[in-house]
């Protein structure tokens, strides 16, 4: 699975990493980035959280 963050839409709010912090984090910029691609096996269910709490809906999970 592939994690991806439109940063267009991002907002900034800092959901994403809470959820998962393995790989989700924010950027120098203060948007979220997927850092770890493809997600580990054991962290897709936490991905899949971060993407639905996601308050911009700006995270796809593939």
């Amino acid at each position: 699975m592939i994690a991806e963050v439109d940063q267009d839409q991002c907002i900034g709010c800092e959901s994403c990493p809470e959820f998962c912090p393995e790989v989700f984090k924010m950027g120098a910029d203060g948007l979220a980035v997927a850092y770890t691609n493809p997600i580990p096996s054991e962290y897709e269910g936490a991905a899949k959280e971060a993407a639905e709490g996601c308050p911009a809906h700006c995270i796809t999970i593939k």
